[in-house]
């Protein structure tokens, strides 16, 4: 890999601090998972622990962007398209996260609202129905943009050896188990099967452990030639 050690060990570290960006804010959002009667009436009671969910989510965002950025010059000396396909998907994911923060914080308003009327309608009922479940397809979009971001930047690693070929393709194997355990299943009116997207998080931990304390030159061993030649031909076949 042609990466300066400097660079390899901050996509590591970023990569620990988003998969914490994952984590967290959907906690802080847990008073709105709970169907749309639950968020109407815990939502309003959890209005702070919100609006921190919804931020952290928004600078998550920023932070793949950043990545994406950041391990731009390192992919295009390989293979120009695929480094700005990742830097595509990341813009993607994080104009995907702000449309569901709006339909977070729509949910979060018609909680306080309820909260201060005390009393309601079908006509609230019927409206806070369409709110949650447009959140509800909203949100399976964004976790859709966040697994094409991971399985594009797995997919990266693996066809150049940026790191070792069996940690990359536990990754890949982890979000597409994510993908079929949640937004595939969701998109087809399915319960999620959230156990099916822990692995992801070991996957992130370890490849971002492996840039940060191996500086991610395990290709330079398997693919010298290509790592010292930037005017010949992309090492891409596919």
């Amino acid at each position: 890999m042609g990466a300066t050690t400097s660079t390899d060990r901050l996509v590591g570290a970023l990569l620990i601090v988003q998969l914490a960006g994952f984590i967290v804010p959907f906690v802080l959002l847990l008073p709105i998972t709970t169907g749309p009667e639950g968020y109407l009436a815990n939502a309003a009671g959890a209005a702070s622990q919100i609006r921190i969910a919804v931020m952290l989510l928004l600078v998550n965002g920023a932070l793949t962007v950043a990545i994406s950025s950041i391990f731009f010059p390192v992919v295009r000396r390989y293979h120009e398209p695929l480094a700005l396909a990742l830097l595509a998907a990341g813009i993607v994911m994080l104009l995907l996260q702000a449309a569901d923060n709006v339909h977070v914080l729509s949910m979060l308003s018609l909680s306080q609202r309820y909260g201060s009327a005390g009393t309601t309608n079908d006509s609230l009922l019927a409206l806070v129905t369409a709110v949650g479940t447009t959140r509800k397809w909203a949100h399976y979009s964004e976790l859709l943009a966040i697994d094409a971001w991971i399985f594009l930047f797995y997919l990266i690693l693996f066809r150049f050896a940026i790191v070792p070929r069996a940690l990359s393709a536990f990754g890949l194997l982890c979000v597409t188990l994510h993908f079929v355990g949640i937004p595939a299943r969701g998109f087809l009116g399915l319960g999620p099967i959230t156990t099916m997207g822990m692995p992801m998080a070991l996957s992130h931990i370890l490849i971002g452990m492996w840039l940060i304390f191996t500086r991610g030159h395990h290709g330079d061993t398997e693919n010298t030639g290509d790592s010292a030649d930037t005017t010949g031909p992309s090492p891409l076949t596919m």
